[in-house]
């Protein structure tokens, strides 16, 4: 038999003999189950994997079944059903081939032959066992998922390792994962159960639980509060704001679940009712045991200072579970933040993400200019700030807009990045304070080519709720104005844009942490999104390079945790965003004095006249290879100038290839599997450059192939079509020559996609209206797409010399 056979006859009757019939309760069994999205990559989404058989009982994933047909050893399933299971974090794998059934447990790593499938109650028993009452009732308690709405298998892992860390009563837990994944969603969920089981500290089921929910920003608690969290009703959860303080006699307790920031808490109460009461933190309200669970979102970097008020809150409610959450893993900046939770329950790291297809792939372009470093020359012009001007001193990155101003050095950037970028994708410059990012929003709607008067709008502390209403109409993947925002480090964290395409980095970087945040904000997918670029004007890319980059870190037992504390900076004032522009404290600035002093007196520069235009810039393009490692475009084109004989013998086999659709459509399939799509080589097409060829984008592909492996000069388009005019007269008749020039068009316009073998009827409807028309005049189906093939072949000559 072969496998969908012996699936059928043999595999799934002895599941129902084991009692997992279709009518079984509790009992299920999802076939072609899929464990991921596909990964995205050259261009597009690659197949998802799919486990053949995934046993669930009691609303739980339980086992995976490899199946095979009776022609293979059983064996042969082994290797795949330990990989899903582990994909899964499943502690059962199964293997069948019909005749046998191989058992692996997962958690003890044994194996075996047995005799026939276990029941559901058996396998239950043999997972879930041992668990204690509060486990028991969260595994059996279902998910309230939205209308559309899929848990994803890392999304229900994460569910189930926080909860099964709160039915073992641990006070402190953190969950680390990646930027995009989802933790608003989980908290919800989580919540949701505790919820449904009506789980408490006291655990006695007698109420249901109070959650408080802190985060460092406002638009953050608002976010969660109408994203993941609505899968409550209105009256569950409450959003406390320093104005609903203000106005409560005693603590705010009209809720279940209290969204609020850190700030807000730690303002000043005082009861005007009784007299001579002394004011106090609005947090002190509340008895210390009021709350059940405190989840802490981006916990690496808000709360708790021992220095700090935020600290005390931690403290006064520490009867409560504190849930982290975090998109970072263990580094040596936020080392204390796992001192303080302990080692998290569950990591999902970005590159997984990006290899289950949850998360968009990026390329990075990286700009140099000859005005990265200045040094002052006696016919610039100073236009504020002389007394302030050290002569002598080389001014670098780290100084511009802090000390320096150069706005012609600013404008040069903001062009370069607009010539690049496409204009109706959306991005996000983030800039060295807010000053600079009011700079750069006006240096690009200065030099946009919209003629939108929101194109580019500024988005931090100072815009206030205009700056936030820009945000919100951003974030709608429904609205394409405004399509730049300007930022300094409001945007860095915990914003949702789907279809962002672009980041712009314009400051200095100097933390893996925030680069890591950063670079989170284009990782969402979005329809039609298969990869984002970003353009880093001060070389924050090395920090690719890191080791700390990606994957799960080797967890430190004694990080320095004599005084157990969160690693998080200092805030401002009561309900502003604390991390935020100048304010936030940089590895460059000692103290808030010195911030202080770089907020006045910055020396402003102008060039001397024609000095701008002088101005040189370089370019170069990296992207991540099959290996996951980033490289440079020149090091993609060594890779593939090795590679390009294992597809094509000599030039002229290359150009026959090339001249018939199907055998040019399977070499770039070919091309593609190798890890080079047309994508990539339409990249490289741009980057071409002969003395006969100025305007190599309107090449073809081929030229690029033949230029990398031949020193071939390229052509344009518009020259190959010229020369294969003398073939129109001389084989065609008035008729035909008319259709061959109409197609010409479309080539010299759009590319060689115009000649490809499924785009013959679509040129044929374009030309005549139906296909009827054509044959009138040009003769018979067969005879049009011989027409068709037949004219490529004197496009692309084998001899471009003699094609007559």
């Amino acid at each position: 038999m072969n496998e969908a056979n012996t699936r059928a006859e043999i595999i799934e009757p002895l599941l129902e003999q084991a009692g997992w019939g279709r009518n079984v309760p509790l009992a299920k069994i999802e076939r072609e189950f899929p464990i991921n999205a596909g990964k995205i990559e050259n261009g597009k989404r690659t197949k998802p994997l799919f486990v053949d058989y995934l046993l669930i009982y009691k609303n739980k994933k339980l086992a995976v079944i490899e199946a095979k047909s009776t022609q293979k050893e059983v064996g042969e399933g082994v290797t795949q059903a330990k990989n899903y299971a582990e994909k899964l974090q499943l502690d059962y794998a199964f293997s069948c081939n019909g005749k046998k059934i191989y058992q692996i447990n997962m958690k003890t790593s044994k194996e075996n032959q047995i005799a026939k499938f276990p029941s559901p109650e058996e396998l239950w028993n043999a997972v879930y066992g041992d668990q204690n009452e509060w486990q028991r009732k969260f595994n059996e308690t279902s998910f309230k998922m939205k209308p559309n709405e899929e848990m994803r298998r890392y999304q229900e892992i994460a569910i189930d390792k926080v909860l099964d860390a709160i039915a073992q009563k641990k006070q402190r837990i953190l969950l680390t994962m990646a930027t995009g994944t989802g933790k608003t969603m989980v908290a919800a969920q989580i919540s949701w159960k505790l919820f449904a089981t009506k789980w408490n500290l006291k655990r006695d089921s007698t109420r249901i639980p109070r959650i408080l929910f802190l985060v460092d920003r406002n638009f953050l608690a608002n976010q969660a509060i109408n994203s993941g969290f609505s899968i409550f009703d209105d009256d569950v959860c409450i959003r406390i704001t320093p104005e609903k303080i203000k106005k409560s006699v005693g603590a705010i307790t009209n809720a279940s679940i209290f969204f609020t920031i850190y700030q807000t808490l730690s303002t000043e109460y005082k009861d005007h009712s009784k007299k001579d009461a002394k004011a106090h933190p609005s947090f002190k309200e509340y008895p210390k045991d009021y709350f059940d669970l405190i989840i802490i979102d981006e916990c690496h970097r808000g709360g708790a200072n021992d220095e700090s008020n935020w600290r005390d809150i931690l403290e006064y409610f520490s009867p409560a579970v504190q849930l982290g959450l975090t998109a970072t893993p263990q580094t040596k900046e936020n080392a204390n933040t796992y001192a303080y939770f302990g080692k998290a329950v569950y990591h999902y790291s970005l590159n997984e993400g990006k290899n289950d297809g949850y998360l968009s792939p990026f390329r990075v372009k990286r700009f140099k200019t000859s005005l990265d470093d200045y040094k002052y020359a006696s016919d610039d012009i100073i236009l504020e700030g002389e007394e302030k001007l050290d002569r002598d001193e080389t001014y670098k990155e780290k100084d511009f807009n802090k000390n320096i101003e150069i706005q012609e050095r600013e404008r040069k950037r903001v062009n370069l990045f607009l010539e690049k970028m496409n204009a109706d994708e959306k991005s996000i410059v983030f800039c060295a304070n807010q000053r600079h990012a009011l700079v750069i929003r006006d240096l690009i709607n200065q030099n946009k080519t919209s003629k939108d008067l929101n194109y580019c709008c500024r988005v931090t502390s100072d815009e206030g709720e205009i700056g936030n209403q820009h945000l919100r109409t951003f974030q709608d993947n429904g609205k394409s104005i405004p399509g730049i925002l300007t930022t300094s480090r409001k945007l860095t964290t915990g914003v949702d844009v789907r279809n962002l395409r672009n980041i712009i980095i314009l400051r200095e970087v100097n933390n893996i942490i925030e680069f890591k945040q950063i670079i989170g904000r284009g990782t969402r997918i979005s329809e039609g999104k298969f990869y984002f670029t970003v353009y880093d004007f001060v070389g924050a890319y090395e920090h690719f390079n890191d080791k700390e980059w990606d994957g799960e870190p080797e967890y430190i037992e004694n990080c320095d945790a004599t005084k157990p504390r969160l690693s998080l900076e200092k805030g401002t004032d009561e309900d502003e965003e604390y991390i935020d522009d100048e304010e936030y404290i940089d590895n460059d600035l000692d103290t808030n004095d010195e911030l202080e002093n770089n907020k006045i007196g910055i020396i402003k520069i102008q060039l001397a006249d024609g000095k701008e235009r002088e101005i040189k810039s370089t370019m170069a393009s990296f992207r991540f290879d099959n290996n996951g490692q980033l490289i440079s475009v020149e090091q993609f084109l060594q890779n593939l100038y090795g590679k390009l004989p294992d597809f094509f013998k000599n030039e002229a086999e290359l150009r026959e290839i090339w001249s018939a659709p199907d055998t040019r459509e399977k070499l770039l399939e070919q091309l593609e599997n190798s890890g080079y799509n047309a994508n990539d080589l339409k990249e490289l097409q741009k980057m071409i450059y002969t003395k006969n060829n100025k305007d190599a984008e309107n090449s073809d592909i081929l030229d690029v192939l033949e230029y990398i492996a031949y020193k071939t000069n390229p052509r344009t388009r518009e020259q190959r079509v010229a020369e294969s005019k003398p073939y129109l007269v001389k084989n065609c008749d008035e008729k035909q020559q008319e259709f061959l020039d109409f197609i010409s068009e479309q080539y010299i316009k759009n590319g060689y996609e115009e000649l490809g073998s499924d785009k013959l009827t679509h040129l044929i409807t374009l030309k005549y209206g139906t296909t009827a028309d054509s044959k009138e005049k040009l003769g018979s189906t067969d005879e049009i797409r011989s027409l068709y093939i037949s004219f490529q072949k004197y496009l692309y000559p084998k001899n471009p010399k003699n094609i007559a």
